[in-house]
C-alpha cells in the first residue's frame, strides 16, 4: 500500500509564502497521479491541484491558479505545493492524495489514498 505524510503547515501572514510537502512511501510504483485538496472551516473539501506522476502535467482550481504551484521530486517520492501571496480565505486543512488506477482528474472520488492533513492558517 501507499502511505502519505503531509508537512509544512502552520501560521503564515497574508502576502507571504509557504511550501507544503507530501512524502510518499510503500508501493509508490503504483501511483499514477497525486493531488492537493483542502477543507476550509465549515466548508466542504475541495480540489486545489493535481499532477500526473509520469509526465508532470498539472491542473489547478481557478481559485488558486497563478498563486500556487504543484510539483514533484521523483528521487524523494515527494510532491509539493508552493503557495504565494496566501489570503485569509486559503485557511484550511490541506490534504495530499494519490490515485492508483488513472491519471489526474480534479475529482476527489477518483483518489484512493489520503494523508492525515496539515493545518494552514493565514492571518491578516
Amino acid at each position: 500500500q501507499v502511505q502519505l505524510v503531509e508537512s509544512g503547515g502552520g501560521l503564515v501572514q497574508a502576502g507571504g509564502s509557504l511550501r507544503l510537502s507530501c512524502a510518499a512511501s510503500g508501493r509508490i510504483w503504483s501511483v499514477y497521479a497525486m493531488a492537493w485538496l483542502r477543507q476550509p472551516p465549515g466548508k466542504e473539501r475541495e480540489f486545489v491541484a493535481d499532477i500526473n506522476w509520469s509526465d508532470e502535467k498539472t491542473y489547478y482550481a481557478a481559485s488558486v491558479k497563478g498563486r500556487c504551484t504543484i510539483s514533484r521530486d521523483d528521487a524523494k517520492n515527494t510532491v509539493y505545493l508552493q503557495m504565494n501571496s496566501p489570503k485569509p480565505e486559503d485557511t484550511a486543512v490541506y490534504y495530499c492524495a494519490a490515485r492508483r488506477d488513472g491519471f489526474a482528474t480534479m475529482n476527489q472520488g477518483d483518489y484512493q489514498v489520503w494523508g492525515q492533513g496539515t493545518q494552514v492558517t493565514v492571518s491578516s
